[in-house]
Parts: structure tokens; sequence; C-alpha cells
């Protein structure tokens, strides 16, 4: 263990200790905390030849979520590969955003749409925690929608959820009315995705990443269209990117919504936009 630490953090691993106790509690096939109640277990050679497999590619810097093949959101486990983007922790509170936002709702059968669903971690958590919601939810990839819909069926919300392949919203049936729209789009400037991590860079899908050249393209479309398909009343709760709070929230304004929250993540950072269909 101390050996794969080790490697893995000269190779720039950030927690790289953590991420060799979950690699190995993977092949053992136990939870991360039973490892030190089984400190003094000798690896058998499979298991072993397994272990330096992963760490080998967690030193190349591929995702660990890729490396378990799953990632835990909200409290529930999401199947996650090189068609989707892996949901970061900032979503989870859009996710829980969300959430708070249905349960005041007072209508018996809430409509709502996840618009860029790509693993379909919003849809299932929504789905998930509220059985009478008519959930939608749009993907430019199929390949992403096939990971949404395998996600879907793990967690029993297959039937409730209902997936759209979509650029835009303009392919969605005209006859759709949405209580809530939420939606984590892409939002990096193009010309900042050969800066970011390798684990984001060479990983994640860069449809699921680029915003376009000040990474507002889909702010500005979800400003301008997605009124034509919300009730009276509807509301949006979005994720957006570092610096981009002024001009997400400018851009609302100005097709007439009512700003609800502006509301920070964990580090202080904004990052959630809550705005009312006018």
């Amino acid at each position: 263990m101390q050996r794969s630490t080790e490697f893995l953090a000269r190779h720039g691993v950030e927690s790289a200790r953590l991420h060799a106790e979950l690699m190995l509690a993977h092949v053992l096939q136990m939870p991360r905390l039973q490892l030190y109640l089984n400190f003094d277990r000798v690896l058998t050679d499979t298991e072993l030849d397994a272990l330096r497999a992963m760490v080998k590619r967690r030193s190349a810097r591929e995702p660990l979520q890729h490396i378990l093949g799953l990632t835990n959101f909200c409290g529930l486990d999401l199947e996650v590969n090189r068609d989707v983007l892996v949901p970061r922790p900032e979503t989870e509170l859009l996710a829980e955003r969300a959430c708070s936002v249905l349960a005041g709702m007072a209508g018996a059968n809430p409509v709502v749409l996840d618009f860029g669903t790509g693993s379909g971690c919003l849809a299932v958590v929504i789905a998930t925690r509220f059985p009478v919601a008519q959930v939608h939810a749009t993907d430019v990839s199929e390949p992403a929608l096939t990971v949404a819909r395998r996600n879907a069926a793990r967690h029993g919300v297959a039937e409730r959820i209902q997936f759209h392949r979509a650029d835009g919203l303009a392919t969605l049936p005209p006859e759709l009315r949405f209580d809530l729209l939420v939606s984590n789009p892409p939002y990096i400037p193009t010309a900042q995705i050969a800066s970011l991590q390798p684990e984001v860079r060479d990983h994640d899908p860069h449809v699921a990443l680029d915003g376009g050249p000040d990474g507002l393209r889909f702010f500005r479309l979800l400003a301008a269209e997605a009124p034509a398909f919300l009730k009276p009343g509807a509301v949006a709760a979005l994720e957006f990117g570092d610096g981009q709070a002024a001009a997400v929230q400018a851009l609302f304004q100005a097709h007439g919504w009512q700003i609800m929250a502006v509301e920070p993540d964990e580090a202080g950072t904004p990052r959630l936009l809550v705005a009312r269909r006018a």
C-alpha cells in the first residue's frame, strides 16, 4: 500500500493514499475501512496483479471512477466511463437544490427536464426521490444516453425517465411543458480545455465540457429558448463555471427571468443559479 501511494504521488495524483486504498478495496471486494481490519492479509498473486494494473492506469491519470467503473453521487452508485462526464461534488449541490425546489412545489405531479443529462445523475436522483415526478432527460450523445439508461435501470427508475437525443430544445415533443429545468451544461471555454487536469482533458468527452468561446453557449440557449417549454412560474436550477456568475445572471435577466438565488459551492465560489420564469 505504501509503495502504491508513493508511486501515485510521484505521478501527480492527488489524494494518492485514498485512491490506493479505494482500488485495493475494489480488488478485495470489501469496504475501504475494512482494510484496516485486515492490514496483515497477504494478497494472492491474482489480487496483486489486479491492483498493479489499476495503479498503473491511475498513474497515467485515468480517472479513478473509470478504473472502478462507478462513482457515488448523492448516495447512489452510478456507472461512468469515457462516454460521460464524471459527476463532480458541485453537481451534487445542484441535485440537492433541485430536489429542494421540487419539495416546495404545490403540483401533484411535477414535470422535470434534465438538459444535458450525461450519466443521468441528476435525472436518476430526482426520479428516485420523487416517485410522482415525470422526468425527461436530454443529451446530444447517444453513447451517453446508453449509460444514463443503464443507471436508471440500476436504480429502478427506467420506466419513469424519458430519454431524448437532442442538441438543444427544438426537437423535444412540442406538447411538453416543465415545472423544473435542471442542467449542468458544458461551460468550459474552448481555449481552456487544453489546460485542464489530464483526468478531465484526456478522459471526459469534450462535448460535455466545451461551452464555446466564452463558455456561455448553452446558457444563452436556455435563457432564450427554455421559457417556451416551461409552465408559468417554473424554475430553472443551473450549474455554471468559475467567474461566470455575473454573465449568466445577466443573460437570464435580459430574457425576463426572475433571479431567485446565486449560490456558492463548498469552497465559497458562486456555482448555482436558481431563476424563475416570468
